[in-house]
């Protein structure tokens, strides 16, 4: 009987087991997320793919429409310069023989190549007027421009300016898409712009970044006559070798610079590129139209960055500014009123905390335009008005033919390039008319080409008129010069 009721209560025990271990499973499996071994195949697209029809992007950030609205008027520009004999060949009387039946002296065949040279443009009016480098044409023979849409035209070249690196071209067409000038002094740090030109001859290439500064000085301009202007914008737009001469512009596609430059251990883009202001490109480009050549105009004075040494030097009581270390005679600065130590805080009230900005303020002026310039004084703030004049020391506007000026009873006109030519001279300032006078009785006869005063180079006459100016100080100066016969000659003058 015992053994039954033992079976018994195992068969019900198995049986209670049972059905808690089914519920107790029920109860979990309730409760449990199950993943499947195949999932059903998820949708893919590719990255540049959006199922709207058109993106959504922040006004900010959006460089569709100013990319559109810039590229087509963007060119390519395509310069050559012709082979030119080498050097010390030329002399040989009997190179044309060898060169008539064997193509070189000594029958060796060579024949030099042109040069050909690449770069962009910004088509600035609808008639064709092409803003540019002039490191991207200097010194060409022949210039191509293709357009956007690739049409070709040959360009004539309407002037240069090497002291800010621009120059304006003229292709002969009509309603062409152009750039719209924007204003690069409203630009502000951090605010984003994009590069368009043709890298590496890619053609049309949009890059994007932000302004990283402003008013800088990179020391690429090294013209000997200290005539420069750096007041280049900083960028970190991706900028390399055939983006000379293209636009910078705003997210507006409005032309902010025209880049010119990139800071670089190799050749290529290397993080920073730099372009000249459209305030200045504006500036240089209307005058080129107008003159042939840039009206320029100084306020005749000698500076230097503020820095905390000086300061404390000269017990400025300030950290910024531009500090003025000498004055020249008889310029506007000096009729003005200002005086050696001055420190320049503003130029018709903007502010101006380095040279880099003063002498951008100051250039786009012209000869007898008034400005004024508040200076600190013994620590006094003035502000005085100045009346710029040009390098020949006046207030008249300067031609682009050959310039003459009148200086103590000799007139000198600037050297013909084939004076240049023959003598092998990069140039110099003519004595045409000779007078009574310093000149005269130093001994010096008419046809003589002054080429250096003391040290300085004179490539023609607005050199020479500064480099005399400069030198006014009573104690001579030291004339060095050629005449056309080939005569070198130098000679004393008291100035």
């Amino acid at each position: 009987m015992s053994t039954r009721k033992n079976f018994i209560g195992m068969i019900a025990a198995s049986l209670i087991g049972g059905v808690v271990a089914i519920g107790g499973y029920h109860i979990l499996i309730d409760n449990e997320v199950v993943e499947p071994v195949n999932p059903p195949k998820q949708e893919v697209q590719f990255s540049n793919f959006s199922n709207s029809p058109k993106a959504s992007v922040p006004a900010e950030l959006n460089f569709v429409d100013a990319a559109k609205v810039v590229t087509p008027g963007v060119v390519h520009i395509r310069s050559t310069v012709e082979a030119q004999p080498a050097a010390g060949r030329s002399r040989d009387p009997f190179e044309q023989y060898f060169r008539e039946f064997f193509g070189a002296p000594g029958g060796g065949g060579y024949q030099q190549r042109p040069s050909v040279g690449t770069g962009s443009g910004v088509i600035i009016s609808p008639d064709g007027y092409i803003a540019t480098n002039n490191h991207v044409i200097e010194n060409a023979d022949d210039i191509e421009i293709l357009l956007n849409d690739n049409r070709t035209y040959k360009a004539k070249m309407v002037g240069t300016d090497p002291t800010t690196d621009l120059a304006l071209l003229k292709i002969d067409e009509k309603g062409l898409p152009f750039v719209k000038f924007g204003n690069s002094d409203a630009i502000e740090v951090g605010e984003w712009v994009l590069a368009v030109g043709n890298p590496f001859e890619f053609r049309s290439t949009v890059t994007a970044g932000i302004i990283s500064a402003k008013g800088r000085n990179i020391n690429i301009l090294r013209n000997r006559n200290r005539l420069q202007i750096e007041s280049f914008l900083q960028t970190d737009a991706a900028v390399n070798p055939g983006n000379s001469g293209g636009a910078l512009v705003n997210l507006n596609g409005e032309l902010v610079g025209i880049n010119t430059a990139i800071a670089t251990p190799t050749g290529s883009y290397a993080g920073y590129s730099f372009a000249v202001p459209s305030t200045l490109v504006k500036k240089v480009v209307e005058d080129l139209k107008e003159y042939g050549v840039v009206q320029r105009a100084l306020l005749g004075i000698n500076i230097t960055d503020v820095n905390a040494q000086l300061s404390e030097e000269e017990d400025l009581g300030v950290l910024q500014g531009v500090y003025v270390s000498g004055v020249n005679a008889n310029s506007g600065a000096d009729e003005a009123g200002i005086k050696e130590g001055d420190v320049i805080i503003a130029i018709n009230g903007a502010r101006v905390n380095k040279t880099s900005e003063l002498q951008e303020k100051v250039a786009l002026n012209r000869p007898g335009d008034k400005i004024d310039v508040t200076i600190l004084r013994d620590g006094k703030e003035k502000t005085v008005t100045a009346t710029l004049k040009n390098t020949l020391g006046t207030t008249t506007t300067v031609a682009a033919t050959n310039n003459s000026v009148i200086i103590q009873g000799a007139t000198f006109e600037d050297l013909a390039d084939e004076d240049k030519e023959r003598l092998n001279l990069e140039g110099g300032a003519k004595l045409v008319v000779l007078e009574s006078g310093i000149w005269k009785e130093a001994g010096i006869n008419e046809g003589f080409i002054v080429t250096r005063i003391d040290r300085r180079s004179i490539s023609n006459v607005e050199d020479l008129s500064r480099a005399l100016t400069a030198a006014n100080d009573g104690s001579g100066v030291l004339i060095e010069g050629i005449y056309p016969n080939g005569q070198k000659a130098y000679y004393g003058i008291g100035w």
